[in-house]
């Protein structure tokens, strides 16, 4: 019989499905529901719930409802939050909706279904007898349904309200139950309920088996394990019997193209790995440890590139210059062309920022065929960070040589050790000292891991290091690297460099070309030598870039074909020269002579003024000195004194006159002992009132007897010599050897007189 029932508020459900006679609670916290289910308090407490096709949809239409759902009657509702409702409901009667509102709340004209009383044939007695005993197996398998309430379903007159509720009981998906709920034949409603129960009897008893077997298999002991056994029994019922037999097969094949000490190592940790539980944490150490020793590639060499033309035309094509360094790997290849067992040499390339040491690492490896890893060590404290943690230790590591070795994939790439004497030490340790063995071809053949506890063969690595500076390096590590002085480079060097990788590299990076550029190579050296002070050139690339960004901009906006760059465009692009280096005095003069100096961003000249005062006899030094400057201003003026008569000075010019040597620029500190000819020359020539040439420059350091010492930075001295427009250069005569050593372009235009004491200083000083 069926009846209609107009604008009844409906309840969409999500994840659950209701049937008659059924008792039911759930929360609800969806605005249109609550609205609905205040409406059917107001009116008769009667709302038609019907369950969502999707779950996950928050603002349900019409096509997300199931046609037919089951009005319930509302039996109390409980307020648990600002906005939530907790409702208990019974389940009346199966409706179809034939037409639904959606507004402040849904609501629809729905059509009652009720079910008609199935005839007691002897088919459908059947049919009933096996849900009921179906259903009771079903409980004796399904601890969830207790006894109270099975005999409670099974006392049922009513079969049809019996089988609403068993079906309720069962947890199935919404589908399976929706399909029931929609089934209006009695007789096909009994024949799909007995599949599900036969169904889920099966499921459950299989379920139960797998519990069975795993309890069998933990004794009392083993407890804790439950879990480990359960997982294996379910892996057997998937097909996957191998469980962790597959790991370990995975590790056995890895294990055949490794030494054999390495074998019975991984071995003997593959059996601890089969008796630890998967449960215990032993067990991922042990995994940890067994992959990372697998990660080596043991005894896989890449093959190396011993063609000298081929390796030179590599280093010559990525970088300019650097010729001692590139000399000294094709040394290496020749002897390696002779010798295959010649060891690896250990490079230490020593210079001042952006000269190109970390980049020229990996040429050498892409000239010598080799794979290439980096290790930074600037700010390394910690000896574990290159010798690895000890097993014991939770969380333990290897070293940074086991992963570098891993990272290569062969056991002779080139490692740069970058920074390293920006290393520190610590109560860690020092790793410098874990280094040294590291670093010793006699005994880097057996490097031990704390962590790997394998000896591991290093010897055929070529190592190069990278320095900005040797005195914080300890002299033992120092003694187990082959030094290679990497200088500052030129202003021709760096034009050149510019030409042939900055700016293309810069064009390439901003999207221009040639063509919209114009950029020749007196204006490049003008952008040099007015815009950067550096001994690298990561400030001209900066600089370049920049360049190129404000052109970019200008060729969008004014929409132009190509912009020339001259010193008047950098200067709009750049602004004002930021470094002008000070030119040669325009006359000899009186106490002043030009001095020359090293710094880290290359050479500069130094004006050292002298002036001489009626005083008692002070000797007064400003221009922030350092104590090595000072007690060069100390011997020069000893030398001085033990002079007097052949200089033609006043014996007692030390009690009646005061002498204050300052060098400008007085914000900069300054120190070192190659300013001692210089600061003796300027005294002499104050306290002689004799002029000195004005496109004369020095260096050198003095001794109290007149003797002068060699100095370094030579190269950098004559390069800011020639800067400044000076012509001729006082140089120690023990670096006459230095001066040999350089380009012909640096000492071109340049006379150099080479003095081993200060009496031939002064045969050249005086105009």
């Amino acid at each position: 019989m069926k009846k209609e029932i107009k604008d009844i508020p409906v309840l969409p459900l999500r994840g659950v499905t209701i049937f008659p006679e059924m008792v039911m609670h759930f929360d609800v916290g969806r605005e249109k529901s609550l609205k609905a289910i205040e409406e059917a308090m107001k009116q008769n407490e009667m709302i038609l719930a019907v369950s969502q096709r999707d779950a996950d949809v928050d603002e349900p239409k019409r096509e997300d409802l199931y046609e037919i759902g089951t009005l319930v009657e509302i039996k109390q509702t409980v307020k648990v939050g600002e906005d939530q409702l907790k409702v208990l409901v019974k389940g009346t009667a199966r409706a179809k909706i034939l037409t639904l509102q959606d507004e402040t709340y849904m609501s629809a004209d729905v059509e009652v279904i009720k079910d008609k009383l199935i005839e007691a044939d002897k088919e459908e007695q059947a049919l009933i007898r096996t849900i009921a005993e179906l259903f009771e197996k079903y409980a004796s398998i399904n601890p969830r349904i207790t006894d109270e309430v099975l005999y409670g379903i099974l006392g049922l007159k009513n079969s049809i309200e019996m089988m609403d509720i068993i079906i309720g009981h069962i947890v199935l998906e919404v589908e399976k139950k929706q399909a029931i709920l929609e089934c209006l034949d009695i007789k096909e409603r009994m024949f799909k309920i007995i599949t599900i129960l036969e169904a889920e009897i099966e499921i459950l008893t299989l379920q139960k088996e797998i519990f069975n077997k795993v309890k069998q298999n933990i004794d009392q002991s083993q407890k804790e394990y439950f879990l480990r056994e359960q997982v294996k029994i379910i892996q057997e019922q998937l097909g996957d019997k191998d469980g962790i037999q597959g790991d370990i097969d995975k590790y056995n094949e890895q294990l055949k193209n490794t030494p054999e000490f390495v074998k019975e190592k991984i071995e003997k940790e593959i059996r601890r790995l089969k008796n630890t539980p998967a449960s215990s944490p032993d067990n991922g150490n042990i995994r940890t440890y067994i992959e990372t020793v697998l990660d080596i590639p043991w005894n896989h060499y890449t093959k190396e590139n011993i063609q000298l033309k081929k390796a030179a035309e590599i280093l010559d094509k990525e970088h300019y210059g650097l010729e001692k360094v590139k000399e000294r790997v094709l040394e290496y290849l020749a002897v390696r062309s002779l010798a295959e067992e010649s060891p690896a040499p250990i490079l230490c390339l020593v210079g001042p920022p952006g000269v190109g040491k970390t980049s020229i690492a990996k040429s050498i490896a892409h000239a010598t065929g080799r794979n290439d890893v980096r290790i930074s060590l600037g700010g390394v404290r910690d000896e574990a960070e290159i010798r690895g943690h000890r097993r014991t230790y939770v969380g333990s590591i290897p070293g940074r040589f086991v992963y570098g070795i891993s990272e290569a994939k062969s056991m002779n790439p080139l490692i740069l050790l970058d920074e390293i004497d920006k290393m520190a030490s610590d109560f860690k340790g020092d790793p410098a000292a874990a280094l040294l063995e590291i670093l010793d071809s006699k005994q880097n053949n057996s490097f031990k891991d704390h962590y790997l506890e394998l000896p591991l063969d290093l010897s055929k690595v070529l190592f190069v290091a990278t320095a900005n500076s040797l005195s914080t390096v300890p002299k033992p590590l120092l003694d187990r690297m082959e030094i290679i002085e990497v200088g500052s480079y030129t202003s021709l060097e760096k034009l050149e460099i510019a030409m042939k990788y900055l700016l293309p590299n810069q064009l390439k990076a901003h999207h221009l070309d040639k063509k919209q550029i114009k950029f020749s190579r007196t204006n490049i050296l003008y952008l040099i030598e007015h815009y950067t002070k550096e001994a690298g050139v990561r400030g001209l690339e900066r600089m370049l870039a920049k360049v190129c960004r404000k052109a970019a901009r200008e060729i969008v906006e004014q929409d132009i074909a190509s912009i020339q760059i001259t010193p008047k465009k950098l200067g709009e692009y750049l602004g004002s020269s930021s470094f002008d280096y000070e030119l040669k005095n325009k006359e000899p003069e009186v106490g002043i002579v030009r001095g020359l100096a090293w710094t880290s961003v290359g050479g500069d000249t130094l004006s050292i003024e002298v002036n001489c005062m009626p005083g008692k006899g002070q000797l007064e030094l400003t221009g922030q000195m350092g104590n090595v400057m000072k007690e060069s201003a100390k011997a020069a003026m000893s030398y001085i004194r033990s002079k007097v008569n052949e200089l033609g000075i006043a014996e007692d010019f030390y009690v009646k006159n005061d002498l204050h040597i300052h060098i400008p620029e007085g914000a900069v500190p300054k120190d070192g002992p190659s300013a001692g000819i210089t600061m003796a020359t300027a005294m002499i020539s104050a306290l002689t009132n004799k002029p000195v040439k004005a496109d004369l420059a020095m260096t050198g350091e003095i001794t109290i007897r007149g003797r002068v010492l060699p100095i370094g930075g030579l190269k950098e001295k004559l390069l800011a010599a020639k800067r400044a427009k000076i012509k001729h250069v006082i140089v120690p005569d023990q670096n006459k050897k230095n001066v040999e050593e350089l380009e012909n372009h640096i000492v071109e235009g340049l006379k150099i007189s080479f003095v081993h004491t200060m009496d031939e200083v002064l045969q050249y000083v005086f105009a």
